[in-house]
């Protein structure tokens, strides 16, 4: 097998960043649970709220063209995908 130096191995990419993990938990020690809950807290509201402001935009839509539940389904599965990437964004950088 050949190596490529123009290729990014992804494997070596994994093992570096299970390291740099590894040696950051050895010298600072484990999360306190306040910081674990308080994370998870804003997880939490990283989520609902913009699904909640997808689904008052979607009633206000749905009340001003009378469409039914149109708007409101359609903008809460953004809203929910968008909390979803944030939070998934959030917990990368931690």
């Amino acid at each position: 097998m050949t190596v490529d130096p123009d290729h990014p191995n992804h494997l070596d990419d994994a093992v570096k960043t299970r390291r740099e993990r590894r040696e950051r938990w050895q010298a600072e020690g484990e999360r306190p649970i306040g910081r674990n809950l308080a994370l998870i807290g804003a997880l939490g509201w990283t989520i609902v709220v913009p699904v909640l402001i997808g689904i008052f935009a979607g009633r206000w839509l749905d009340r001003q063209f009378d469409s039914g539940i149109f708007w409101t389904l359609g903008l809460l599965v953004l809203g929910l995908a968008a909390g979803c990437a944030m939070a998934w964004r959030r917990m990368q950088r931690e």
